[in-house]
This record gives C-alpha cells, sequence and structure tokens, in this order.
C-alpha cells in the first residue's frame, strides 16, 4: 500500500512523541482512511510536507512571507501524488527559498520529522477551506546560502532563531512551536534566543 511508509512513519514518530498523540492520530487517520489523501482534492484535507530552513550556522531561520496567506511561514506544499513527504518538503524548500543546496538534519536512518501539525486553510476563490496534515523537516542551508523570492512569496527572509522576534512579525503558534522545536534540536542557547 502507497500509505504504509507514512504511517509507519507517523507510528514512530508516535512513539517518540506521546504528548503529540492526538494531532499525530488525526494525520494518521487521513491517511488510513483516504487512499487519495496526497491528492489536493482530497476532503476534508490533504497531506502536505514543509521545512524549516536553518543557516549553516543553525542560528537563522528562513521564512518565506506566502502571497496567498499573507504571512510569514515555514517553505512547504501539496504532495501532488507523491508519497515520499520528505521529498516534498525538500522539493518545496528549494522552490519557494532558491535553495538548492539543503540537507536534513537527520536522525541516523533518514529523514525524520520535528514536527506534525494540522491546520485550516481558508477558502478562497474556487478552493473550500480544508486543512493541511503537514509533516515537517528540518533542513540546514550551506553557509553563504542567498535566497531568492519566488512566485508563491512577497518576500523571502532570514530571521534570528528568536521567538520574541518571530511573534512580533506574526508567527503563529504553530510555527513557534516549530522554531522551538528546531532550537532545542541544534542546542540554540541563549545567543539565539
Amino acid at each position: 500500500m502507497h500509505r504504509k511508509p507514512l504511517l509507519d512513519l507517523l507510528a514512530r514518530y508516535r512513539a517518540r512523541h506521546p504528548d503529540e498523540a492526538a494531532c499525530v492520530d488525526r494525520v494518521r487517520s487521513l491517511v488510513a482512511l483516504h487512499p487519495d489523501c496526497f491528492e489536493r482534492t482530497c476532503e476534508p484535507g490533504h497531506v502536505t510536507g514543509s521545512a524549516l530552513v536553518l543557516d549553516a550556522e543553525r542560528r537563522r531561520v528562513l521564512l518565506v512571507h506566502h502571497r496567498k496567506l499573507d504571512r510569514w511561514l515555514q517553505p512547504g506544499g501539496h504532495a501532488d501524488g507523491q508519497t515520499d513527504v520528505a521529498s516534498v518538503a525538500l522539493a518545496e524548500a528549494r522552490e519557494e527559498t532558491g535553495l538548492e543546496d539543503l540537507v536534513f538534519l537527520d536522525d541516523a536512518g533518514g529523514p525524520f520529522p520535528i514536527d506534525v501539525d494540522v491546520h485550516r486553510i481558508p477558502a478562497r476563490r474556487g478552493e473550500p477551506e480544508h486543512e493541511h496534515h503537514d509533516v515537517r523537516y528540518l533542513l540546514i542551508a550551506a553557509p553563504g546560502a542567498v535566497p531568492r523570492v519566488s512566485e508563491e512569496s512577497h518576500d523571502v527572509r532570514w530571521f534570528p532563531l528568536d521567538l520574541a522576534a518571530l511573534a512580533r512579525i506574526g508567527a503563529d503558534a504553530s510555527l513557534l512551536r516549530l522554531v522551538r522545536k528546531a532550537r532545542a534540536r541544534v542546542g540554540a542557547g541563549e545567543e539565539a534566543r
């Protein structure tokens, strides 16, 4: 079954993060019940992949100012039939930031999500309100990486790994949680506050 690798990945994630069971179970339920979960036509939601991109020094985070949603977010997007969500996250990060030289901050054994999230996407012309069941990864950029704005964004910019500063630019609780997890993972101390 084409959904089994994602279901297995989510089971491993849930075992590592039992405090996130409710959210992970929502994603697993969608994947188990909807053979078309990797297609954007799947309702009430579908699987997406995204990535938090850190600079090589692991002190800054790269965010895009999303054109349609009009806010700062990590790069990511629809699977559009691709069942390998790590590949989706990497492709979307490359496309939305212009950075080709990105690598996963891996656990041994390959890319492993840093976060799982379910969030609502508001209705827009020709598209009803729906949910993104987002599997999120952590990517590291090459030294000196210079991003470029894509057609999907108004801007792309490096920000310090500072939760208060990110809150001031409108980062929601989901993005702040993702950054908090990244800070813990890379050992960002007071200097990145």
